[in-house]
């Protein structure tokens, strides 16, 4: 139930944190919870510190209990480490989730605490906690971000459309997607789309949602200037990579610190992103409509043999409105 509720607090801080986790806490006493807090942004405090600062009476913290999504940091970084914290507040429990996926960090925070004579409990909701940062575990242990491929596409898995009826997928679906768009770092497309739909790339409908970088892969010539991405408000959150593969553009945004991406299109640009096996996750809608046509929601040069297929684990299947939502993990090894 506690863990619960922090996993709720982490929630709050969900693509406002990079490149931070997004991280929640609790602390109880006598079965009642007496103060939440969570991450708010990279150079803010963390979540143990928020909830420690909620605290009515910092006397409080004496012989209470944390739960925390993470555990806790032990070092030194922006801020000072939460660790030592909750030593000099006198907690007498820590409860935590997900262990830091660094191994450099990894369970250390195990030895300080019950050092200090805290008891700690770790790996609750364990698999929850390591959900909601599963960009920022992969970022860490790699250096690269973590790569989600989004597509709208008719039944039959063309993406083609009228610039008078450019609309797929229904309402609600494109609802779901801009949730999507408001959790990651940045949104790319490929330079044909850029062209063809003049996209803006922006996250609408959702309130105090931070703008991801919008990044748009060009290798073979240059954008029109006219385009929305470089005149509207948010011009200056738009990169324009001209060289290199899409492998090597996803490697350089990972050393400007953006720990998850997500890949829009077009349909070659996905191909590309499948043939070099850089996708971690896909999240497809699927409307209930026949376009035919020429243009694939994935492209490239696909696989030559069934069998050599990339496998999906972790499948689900969601009705969004008319539509059917496919999310899943992909089996790869980058």
């Amino acid at each position: 139930m506690f863990m619960a509720a922090a996993l709720a607090e982490a929630r709050k801080g969900v693509g406002k944190t990079s490149p931070n986790p997004a991280v929640g806490a609790v602390i109880v006493a006598k079965g009642k919870i007496l103060a939440v807090g969570h991450h708010r942004a990279a150079g803010h405090a963390h979540a143990e510190i928020e909830a420690l600062r909620a605290l009515p009476d910092a006397a409080q913290a004496m012989g209470a209990t944390i739960y925390i999504t993470l555990e806790p940091c032990s070092s030194e970084g922006r801020t000072p480490p939460c660790t030592a914290a909750l030593i000099r507040h006198g907690l007498a429990r820590v409860v935590y989730g997900a262990t830091d996926p660094n191994p450099k960090h990894a369970g250390r925070a195990n030895a300080i605490l019950r050092e200090a004579g805290i008891e700690v409990t770790a790996g609750v909701l364990a698999d929850e906690c390591s959900a909601l940062t599963e960009s920022w575990n992969h970022w860490i242990r790699t250096g690269n971000p973590f790569v989600i491929a989004k597509c709208g596409m008719s039944l039959d898995g063309r993406i083609s459309s009228h610039p008078t009826c450019r609309w797929i997928t229904s309402t609600a679906s494109r609802r779901d997607a801009m949730a999507r768009r408001a959790s990651v770092d940045a949104i790319l497309v490929g330079a044909g789309t850029a062209r063809a739909d003049d996209p803006k790339l922006t996250i609408r409908g959702i309130r105090d949602a931070r703008q991801p970088w919008r990044v748009v892969w060009s290798p073979r010539g240059a954008l029109p200037p006219t385009l929305r991405l470089f005149n509207d408000k948010h011009r200056e959150r738009t990169l324009v990579m001209k060289h290199g593969t899409l492998r090597e553009v996803l490697s350089e945004l990972g050393k400007q610190d953006i720990t998850s991406v997500l890949i829009e299109g077009g349909g070659q640009t996905l191909g590309a992103a499948f043939d070099e096996q850089l996708v971690h996750r896909i999240e497809f809608y699927v409307a209930p409509v026949m376009l035919g046509g020429p243009v694939p929601g994935v492209g490239g040069a696909g696989v030559g043999k069934n069998c050599d297929a990339l496998k999906l684990h972790h499948v689900t299947y969601e009705s969004i409105g008319p539509d059917l939502k496919i999310s899943a993990l992909v089996q790869t090894d980058s």
